[in-house]
């Protein structure tokens, strides 16, 4: 197994420098790797600050990606959760993620952010 990067996980997704964008697809393509939650959340942020990529779109792409069979997460149905509510909510990423543990963990969330709690509650 190998862990990735953000960067090979953008330039696989983007295709955007063709030489990195090929050792990346082969990578993901021929191995089992590990995409960290952290580097989820990476990836996410740069989606949509620097690419400018909609929350729906990110959400989309990022669940096809997480439920490829080389791809070996921990806690996948809370990112998954979490990319969901992200799509549908203007929350940040990291709120949309404790949503996700909320939801699948049937969990508290404990906070003084109004909106954060009523999608919780």
């Amino acid at each position: 197994m190998k862990n990735v990067d953000a960067n090979v996980i953008l330039r696989y997704l983007l295709g955007d420098l063709p030489d990195q964008a090929a050792i990346a697809r082969d990578i993901i393509s021929n191995n089992e790797i590990f995409l960290a939650g952290e580097v989820l959340a990476e990836v996410v942020y740069v989606l949509e600050k620097v690419y400018r990529v909609t929350r729906k779109e990110i959400s989309h792409v990022l669940v096809l990606f997480i439920r490829s069979d080389t791809v070996i997460m921990n806690n996948k149905p809370v990112m998954e959760a979490a990319l969901d509510v992200y799509s549908r909510e203007t929350i940040d990423y990291v709120d949309a993620l404790l949503c996700g543990y909320s939801l699948v963990q049937k969990s508290e969330i404990i906070t003084f952010d109004k909106k954060l709690k009523s999608l919780t509650s």
